[in-house]
């Protein structure tokens, strides 16, 4: 996710908006990400291979918790929930002072769940939802998921599916009164954050 949020053409948050759907000269394609996660030594290996370790990491019969540090100049902490009923991994970032904008969730479309013994894969579907309560979510992604289309690393199933998804949380969402806490709820979920 570049910068936190950063504006994509063709999302839903208007910019661009006279672009051409599926115009995607400027993003490169790319697999879908896969990231794994061990709850016995506590750690995340991250899409590039690269191993960090985590603070706190635990499952509920519902998903996978995981908070870690991180180097940004924006953000120093993120706690992130991986939720295999919905096919989402909600996150909260942790801004540094200067950089608050109130709660905000940034809930990724993919697969998540267990693979192994204690340990849990994650696979990115492109496609996120930022979420703020109170204001209509934002679907953020359509380039990325176009062009990895176009270039074979996704087929057409599973790029509508990943589309019908996120327009579904979008619409869970916003008849919640734009709240996901809510909309959760509904689904028998409520997570805690710290």
């Amino acid at each position: 996710m570049a910068g936190l949020h950063t504006p994509q053409r063709n999302s839903t948050n208007g910019a661009r908006a006279n672009a051409t759907i599926g115009n995607t000269a400027g993003v490169s394609p790319h697999r879908p990400r896969l990231e794994y996660f061990n709850l016995a030594d506590l750690s995340w290996t991250d899409y590039r291979g690269f191993l960090h370790p985590v603070e706190r990491i635990h499952a509920e019969p519902f998903g996978l918790y995981v908070e870690r540090t991180v180097d940004n100049p924006r953000y120093h902490y993120i706690e992130t929930w991986m939720l295999p009923e919905l096919t989402l991994r909600a996150t909260v970032y942790h801004l540094r002072p200067g950089h608050s904008r109130g709660q905000t969730y940034y809930l990724d479309i993919g697969e998540y769940g267990p693979c192994a013994a204690k340990k849990w894969r994650a696979e990115g579907h492109y496609l996120h939802v930022v979420a703020r309560p109170g204001q209509v979510p934002e679907l953020v992604g359509i380039d990325d998921l176009l062009t990895a289309h176009a270039a074979g690393y996704f087929d057409t199933a599973q790029t509508h599916r990943a589309i019908e998804r996120a327009a579904a949380v979008v619409d869970g969402i916003a008849g919640c009164d734009h709240s996901v806490d809510t909309w959760l709820a509904r689904h028998g979920i409520t997570l805690t954050w710290l």
